[in-house]
C-alpha cells in the first residue's frame, strides 16, 4: 500500500486503543482517574473520534467506566471484580493448557523455556515490562497451541484487568523464584504428555496468585475509590 494512502479510522482508532490500554496497566492512568476525551485527543494530537471509540472499547473490557453526563474514569481495582477475573482466566488457562498439551511440538515446548529464560532475566534485572511481556510469551504458547479463538479472544480482553495489578505490585506477585520454578515445573509436565496434570498445575498458579492479591487488598495495598 502507497505511503500516500490515508490511515483507515478503525487502523487509528486501534492505535489509540493500545496506548489507552498501555496507560492504564502501567497505571499513567490510574484506577479511579477520571478522563475527558477531548482532553486526551489533544495529548495524543488527534481528532475526538478515535478516542471515544476506544473509550468504548476500553468501556466494553471492563478498564473504563462511564456514567453519561457525569463522568468517565478508569475504573478502580476493586477486589470482588478481580476475584471473579481470576477465577474466569484460571478455567480459561487450564483448559488451554489441556487442549494443547497433546498437540504440542518440541518447538513449542523450547519457544516456553525461551519464555521463562527471558522472564528470569527479566525478574533478575527488575525489568517489570520485560518480565510481564516474556510471561505473557511463555502462556501464549499453550493458549495458541489450543487452537480456540473463542478462548484466545476472551484471554486477551481480559489480561489487561490483571496486568495492572501485576505492574503495581510485579515484584510481590511474579518477582521470586516460585513463579520461574513453576513456569519450569509446567514445561516439563507438559512435555511429559500428562495434559490432566499440567492443567492441575496451572489452575494452582492462578490460585496461588489470587490468594497474593488478597492479601494485598487485606493489607490495602490497592486503592479502591468509590464514585465521585
Amino acid at each position: 500500500m502507497s505511503l500516500d494512502s490515508p490511515v483507515s479510522r478503525r487502523l487509528l482508532s486501534d492505535e489509540v486503543f493500545h496506548r489507552l490500554r498501555d496507560s492504564i496497566v502501567r497505571g499513567e492512568l490510574a484506577p479511579g482517574e477520571k478522563v475527558k476525551d477531548g482532553e486526551l485527543a489533544e495529548r495524543l494530537g488527534l481528532s475526538r473520534t478515535p478516542v471515544r471509540e476506544a473509550l468504548a472499547r476500553l468501556a466494553d473490557i471492563g478498564l473504563v467506566e462511564a456514567k453519561p453526563g457525569v463522568y468517565t474514569r478508569i475504573t478502580t481495582l476493586n477486589r470482588r471484580d478481580v476475584e471473579k477475573t481470576l477465577a474466569v482466566l484460571r478455567s480459561l488457562d487450564q483448559l488451554a493448557v489441556e487442549t494443547a498439551v497433546p498437540v504440542m511440538t518440541e518447538q513449542d515446548l523450547q519457544q516456553m523455556r525461551e519464555a521463562n529464560r527471558d522472564f528470569e532475566r527479566a525478574v533478575a534485572a527488575n525489568d517489570t515490562d520485560a518480565a510481564l511481556a516474556a510471561d505473557d510469551r511463555f502462556h501464549a504458547v499453550p493458549i495458541a497451541a489450543a487452537d480456540n479463538p473463542v478462548l484466545s479472544r476472551i484471554v486477551e480482553q481480559l489480561h489487561p484487568q490483571i496486568h495492572r495489578i501485576l505492574y503495581r505490585k510485579f515484584s510481590t506477585l511474579l518477582g521470586g523464584r516460585n513463579t520461574i520454578e513453576h513456569h519450569g515445573r509446567l514445561v516439563d509436565v507438559c512435555a511429559g504428555g500428562d495434559a490432566r496434570a499440567a492443567a492441575e498445575l496451572s489452575g494452582q498458579h492462578w490460585s496461588e496468585l489470587g490468594g497474593h492479591i488478597n492479601r494485598l487488598f487485606d493489607t490495602n495495598q490497592f486503592t479502591e475509590a468509590g464514585p465521585a
